[in-house]
């Protein structure tokens, strides 16, 4: 139970009495005071010393301060703010799937927790010291003695407070008289004006004036529209002289932004000299029907000198051949093929050589695999059974072993890198083509739905749809850098299962999951039975009376 404060006791109506300080020459006679005090029961008291003595607090009872509390409930209203809105953000509001990771993920949001942490015990232990210590306190009743000045020298003080239950003028001055305070003197109120200056109070106000304009420039940006950023905080991030993919260059003399690889570069871990397994083309039957992309192939898993040996070897045995396959290093799909083949002294600026390729290209896959365009339409882009455009020998069935291990890992990259466009059941909505009709964007180019008829296996070859996973296609990049090969061909396997799964009968089912499809089954039949009749009903009910 806690004590009544006892008022601070008048002298005279315009002197009130702080309470009683006595002077000590050494720190030992200050620290015996302090304990002599706190024995004494006084509660209120304090040591003032010209540097940090050890111990003091011990000596004069002062408890451990609240503060460390203060922090650490802080910190934790900080991390469960941060887990609340992140949850609430990403798993409510705003749900977007990026790379299969789930809405809600607690390693994702520790960043965040952790730097709300910090922020709200740093704000609680700042505003909390304050708090304590009564902060802010612009006068001391201690300064209007001018002997306290020596305290910051070589003298050291004990003060008495006066609103210790304890405290008595008289008796006080006796008890520090008796401990050996040499100089005693009572501690008055500071009748200095307590009044702010005017001045300062029109600097506050000005100052508060001035740091609301951001803020209601923020609350006019708000309710404004602008077809231009309001502000450029990093230029060279909102205008990166950086291409994106399929945009021309003027640095190099073929005008492509995108630059192939070095010739001969292997991905570490996948030496593999399988040319069938890499490329999804049939090296043996494309060597007898295009010997010269058959040979760049090969070059292509050979050192630089081979490659340009093996180019040269090309020349001398074709002529005709363009030059500009001399810096092509691309596998040899027909993508590339087709685009290495312009001759580069067809058109003077490499720019519109280039703008009129990708022109071409986008054209032709606008259009359905089935229709050919013309003599210009690049060969991957026709389907391997329709017209005689495309004579690449694409792989027609998966090298690598179908199993239930590899469906479920093709399955998973499928999730993380194919969903986003694609759409987890492959029919080309994804969560980006969602977002990009919401918005309207003008530039671009839905996904393909893989359950098009033109995509199946007899009509597009598992080695044509690695090598448009590997390669790209329109605006789709090439995966070949992200995805390993084995995995690229466990995607083409479970998109291939994905395809399958449109026209399955219940005999293709496990005979263990039969029973509850067949239970939904019938269900969906009574639910579109129910619906069916009461849409009749309101038909009725509705119908005009004759």
């Amino acid at each position: 139970m806690s004590k009544p404060k006892t008022s601070p006791k008048a002298v005279d109506d315009d002197n009130v009495v702080r309470g009683v300080v006595a002077e000590f020459t050494d720190v030992s006679a200050l620290l015996a005071a302090c304990e002599r005090v706190r024995d004494a029961g006084y509660t209120k008291a304090d040591a003032f010393a010209p540097f940090a003595v050890h111990g003091i607090d011990k000596a004069l009872g002062i408890k451990p301060t609240v503060l460390p509390w203060i922090s650490l409930a802080a910190g934790g209203v900080g991390t469960c703010t941060a887990l609340a809105m992140q949850a609430w953000m990403n798993g409510v509001n705003y749900q977007y799937i990026i790379s299969g990771k789930p809405f809600i993920s607690l390693p994702a949001s520790i960043p965040v927790a952790f730097e709300l942490t910090i922020l709200f015990a740093s704000f609680a232990t700042f505003l909390g010291m304050w708090a304590l210590n009564g902060l802010p306190k612009f006068s001391n009743p201690m300064f209007t003695s001018p002997r306290f000045d020596r305290v910051t020298d070589d003298t050291f003080f004990l003060f008495l407070d006066a609103k210790d239950s304890r405290f008595e003028e008289a008796g006080a001055k006796s008890f520090l008289s008796e401990l050996g305070g040499e100089y005693i003197e009572t501690v008055r109120e500071d009748d200095s004006p307590k009044a702010i200056p005017k001045f300062l109070l029109v600097g506050i106000a000005v100052l508060i004036a001035f740091s609301l304009i951001p803020a209601l420039l923020v609350a006019r940006m708000r309710v404004t529209k602008s077809t231009a950023p309001r502000f450029h905080i990093f230029p060279d991030m909102d205008f990166s002289p950086a291409k994106d993919m399929q945009q021309t260059s003027t640095l190099f003399a073929d005008g492509r932004a995108m630059r192939p690889d070095v010739p001969g570069t292997v991905n570490r871990g996948e030496m593999d000299w399988n040319l069938d397994f890499q490329t999804g083309i049939d090296l043996e039957k494309l060597s007898q029907i295009d010997a010269p992309r058959a040979r760049q192939l090969v070059a292509m898993m050979q050192s630089d000198a081979a490659v340009d040996e093996g180019d040269d070897v090309a020349e001398a045995d074709d002529p005709e051949e363009p030059q500009s396959e001399d810096n092509s290093s691309e596998p040899p799909t027909a993508d590339a093929s087709d685009a290495d083949s312009q001759p580069a002294t067809d058109a003077a600026p490499a720019d519109n050589v280039t703008a009129e390729k990708d022109t071409a290209e986008k054209d032709t896959a606008d259009q359905p695999a089935g229709e050919p365009s013309g003599d210009e339409q690049p060969h991957s882009l026709a389907p391997a059974s329709g017209p005689s455009v495309d004579t690449t020998p694409w792989l027609t069935e998966n090298p690598v072993e179908l199993t239930d291990a590899m469906l479920r890992r093709g399955q998973t990259a499928f999730g993380v890198y194919c969903s986003v466009c694609h759409g987890m059941d492959g029919n080309g909505n994804g969560l980006v083509n969602q977002r990009a009709q919401l918005i309207l964007a003008t530039t671009w180019t839905p996904p393909s739905n893989l359950h098009d008829q033109t995509l199946f296996q007899d009509a597009y070859p598992d080695g044509k749809l690695f090598s448009t996973i590997s390669n790209g296609i329109r605006k789709m990049p090439g995966y070949r850098a992200q995805i390993g090969a084995e995995d690229r061909w466990a995607i083409v396997a479970y998109v291939r299962a994905l395809q399958a799964s449109q026209d399955a009968t219940l005999e293709d089912v496990p005979q263990s999951r039969r029973a509850a499809i067949e239970k939904q089954q019938a269900e969906v039949k009574a639910a579109i039975e129910k619906a069916a009749a009461e849409a009749e009903a309101k038909a009725k009910a509705d119908a005009p009376q004759t």
